[in-house]
């Protein structure tokens, strides 16, 4: 009876805050389902149920396409960059955790995940600028031409990579110094004894007892780089200057259409396919895990 009691007041005391996340969280997407199956224009009284008619739409959209080979490019750029360089970085400050400067450089490694976005890009705006951006400067000093970074498809993706790269490595690298924290110092102590270097502890024994972590960062960071927008809207602008044309991303290209060209029934149906997207980076997640802790 007491059990009962007590199971009865524990859904009580969620259902609060059940009901405002479905509220916040459920309803949008039901509604974002729903809007994908009708012609819903919002200068249109008529929105007719049209099915699938969207999702066949959008695979004949070359805009679409190209926004979402660009996406995909940069999000798994960003994968890339991110995830060796914060496995590097994190293993640098823990091994120096008994410094005085620790909290220093974990604190510096931090500060661009929390910096605001739209300045973050100008700032880089100007770094990559190929008149008075000092980027260019450096490379001129060493001899070699500067480049118009901003100005040119396959530069400024590479741009937007660098900066969602240094925007998400302090995530990563707080993350993985948690479980560089947690790691079992007898192993490394065992190998150590047995001649093991510090490059072959950290291949051998951490990398392998970090992969889920590795795994959790890795779709925490692919699933963010899927959302990228204020970086290639302020970045990535075309010769006359309308921002986020020249590299065109998805949630830009969703938001064009929905406020732009009025047409919210095929914006949802995008909205959707970004949804299908990180479901299933999100289940390949779970997968991985599931098998790392069966075995």
């Amino acid at each position: 009876m007491l059990r009962t009691k007590k199971w009865r007041f524990a859904i009580l005391a969620i259902l609060p805050t059940l009901a405002i996340f479905a509220w916040v969280r459920m309803f949008p997407i039901w509604e974002t389902l729903r809007l994908s199956l009708h012609r819903w224009d919002i200068l249109s009284r008529d929105k007719p149920f049209i099915g699938l008619e969207n999702f066949r739409e959008l695979f004949q959209d070359q805009l679409f396409l190209n926004a979402l080979v660009n996406t995909t490019i940069i999000a798994f750029g960003v994968l890339f960059v991110t995830i060796p360089a914060a496995l590097v970085i994190a293993a640098l400050i823990y091994h120096r955790t008994r410094s005085r400067f620790a909290g220093f450089y974990e604190t510096t490694v931090f500060i661009p995940h929390i910096v605001s976005l739209v300045p973050a890009a100008m700032a880089w705006k100007w770094i990559f600028d190929a008149n008075l951006g000092p980027l260019n400067a450096v490379l001129e000093f060493f001899g070699i031409p500067g480049q118009a970074w901003l100005f040119d498809p396959v530069l400024s993706v590479i741009c937007i990579i660098i900066l969602c790269s240094w925007q998400a490595l302090g995530y990563a690298v707080l993350i993985y110094l948690v479980g560089f924290k947690n790691l079992p110092h007898t192993l490394f102590e065992a190998a150590k004894l047995d001649g093991a270097s510090g490059i072959q502890r950290f291949f051998f024994i951490s990398v392998p007892l970090l992969r889920p972590i590795t795994l959790y960062v890795s779709v925490v960071t692919l699933i963010s780089g899927f959302n990228v927008y204020a970086q290639a809207f302020v970045l990535a602008s075309d010769s006359q200057g309308a921002p986020g044309r020249l590299v065109r991303v998805l949630v830009l290209d969703m938001l064009e259409n929905a406020f732009r060209n009025y047409r919210v029934g095929y914006a949802a149906s995008e909205a959707v396919i970004l949804l299908c997207i990180v479901l299933v980076l999100t289940l390949v997640q779970f997968g991985l895990l599931r098998e790392k802790w069966n075995r």
